[in-house]
């Protein structure tokens, strides 16, 4: 594991220059050094370190981006990859997302599942009433303007809810594994947010923070690169007052940390979600997300199956 740097993990405030010694780096020691004893590596404890907030500055530490990799890799190797059938999971045949739960410490405070009815529109109707309402008199079309095309498979507007509920250095998180993607190379990774504002800067609507919700891409030669809700900024490709249309394309991608080049070799895709209700700017902790984009392939649904 790379070393990471003491200055990085604990940046210097106020404290330090009063001369007092700074609280992170003995807290950073201390716990690296009982890792063995907590039965998880020093780069998983590290990921949670990473996480927590330095209430005397109000800086979180997810806006860090250094060693971002190795921790990464940590959290990654601590998920069981999916079990995938080739003879009907062929290898490049994007066709799935399933959500699931990382809560080794049995917290209870993170969910990730597919729901019906939370989803972003792109052919569906609504029912008005008749003139004495009770019942109904008719229907009319209904589209969202940010999701103009869609997963024409989704039948029931699925959407796909990722919560973490308290503090975000909780060693746990709502996750999503992209199903058929290993062998592929990328042009284009995105989602559609259910967002108000127009925009991924307001605290209004799904938490949008640089870690999450965010791609952790896991190519051939073992590197994970990382691509979150708005670091690097994505393009937004479509509008509405309730849902934004997220994408990063070509420059997106290289932009990622580290960068995802045009002959990356996928391995493996999962969304993460493990920023709590403690991480602004909307101190939310959930997203709701839809129209997972791979290279311009869409998936709008998965197993209903919420514990």
């Amino acid at each position: 594991m790379k070393r990471p740097s003491w200055n990085i993990l604990c940046p210097k405030g106020d404290n330090a220059t009063s001369g007092e010694k700074n609280p992170w780096k003995k807290l950073l020691a201390r716990t690296v050094w009982l890792a063995p004893t907590l039965g998880v590596s020093a780069a998983a404890v590290l990921l949670i370190l990473f996480s927590i907030a330095d209430p005397s500055h109000g800086q979180t530490v997810s806006t860090i981006t250094t060693d971002l990799e190795t921790l990464n890799q940590a959290l990654m190797s601590l998920l069981p990859p999916p079990l995938i059938d080739p003879t009907t999971d062929p290898p490049g045949n994007f066709t799935n997302v399933i959500p699931s739960q990382f809560d080794p410490g049995k917290t209870n405070l993170v969910q990730a599942a597919w729901l019906s009815g939370i989803g972003c529109v792109t052919s569906g109707f609504i029912a008005t009433p008749n003139a004495s309402f009770t019942g109904v008199g008719g229907t009319a079309p209904y589209m969202d303007a940010a999701c103009p095309s869609g997963d024409s498979n989704d039948k029931r507007n699925q959407g796909l809810l990722l919560v973490k509920t308290g503090p975000t250095n909780n060693f746990a998180a709502a996750t999503a594994e992209l199903i058929n993607v290993k062998g592929i190379t990328l042009t284009e990774l995105g989602y559609d947010i259910r967002k108000g504002g127009l925009n991924i800067s307001t605290p209004n609507g799904s938490h949008c923070g640089a870690g999450a919700p965010r791609f952790d891409v896991v190519t051939a030669d073992g590197n994970v690169h990382f691509l979150g809700c708005n670091s690097p900024q994505p393009v937004i490709t479509n509008v509405d007052i309730d849902w934004l249309r997220l994408r990063w394309d070509a420059a997106g991608l290289l932009a990622a940390f580290p960068p995802i080049m045009p002959t990356d070799v996928v391995s493996r895709i999962v969304i993460v979600f493990d920023e709590g209700t403690n991480t602004g700017p909307d101190f939310f902790g959930a997203a709701i997300l839809d129209n997972i984009d791979v290279n311009g392939t869409f998936v709008g649904r998965g197993p209903v199956n919420a514990n």
